[in-house]
């Protein structure tokens, strides 16, 4: 995991630089996602791994079924499959989203509900968070059962625990000692 991570960091940072400067930060976190989202199709594993295929017919048939990709998006994905790190897009959209979202100021939110919450509930607890941390909350929400009840939030390193589970491995680690 840690070589993947180090071949996809130069060429996450080389997008990033470009949608800074283009000013287009949205749409290429979008073209990656969606870039991602094919190339980790069972049919697209089948033809990054397929040495009859060359670079420039897989990056055109990837680039094709992604849509919507711009001149510069198409040489990413071109550059990606000439050097043979298709792969790695995955890892790419992800140093991606955590390099835009420094230089937006932008904290990741991962909610987990015992139960769903409404938009309501979710924008709540965002601008409860958003108010703690003192900048913009992107968040995403689960749901898990196992909680019991109540809420657990992870932003980073740190975690909330809110969850009925949570107060019990409390208690139970209090009773304990």
């Amino acid at each position: 995991m840690a070589e993947l991570l180090t071949i996809a960091r130069p060429y996450a940072e080389a997008a990033f630089k470009h949608a800074r400067e283009s000013q287009s930060l949205p749409a290429w976190s979008d073209a990656l996602a969606r870039l991602s989202a094919v190339a980790t199709t069972d049919t697209a594993h089948e033809l990054i791994g397929n040495p009859a295929i060359a670079p420039a017919q897989l990056a055109a048939v990837l680039a094709d079924v992604a849509g919507g990709l711009d001149a510069a998006q198409i040489n990413f994905v071109r550059l990606l499959a000439d050097n043979e790190r298709l792969s790695a897009l995955g890892e790419i959209v992800s140093l991606f989203e955590a390099l835009r979202n420094e230089h937006e100021g932008v904290l990741e939110a991962a909610i987990t509900s015992a139960f769903p919450i409404d938009a309501a509930q979710t924008e709540a607890i965002v601008s409860t968070l958003a108010a703690r941390f003192g900048c913009k909350i992107k968040a995403s929400v689960s749901v898990d059962s196992d909680l019991i009840g109540g809420v657990s939030i992870r932003i980073g390193d740190e975690v909330i625990d809110a969850s009925v589970r949570g107060k019990l491995a409390q208690m139970a680690g209090a009773l304990a000692a």
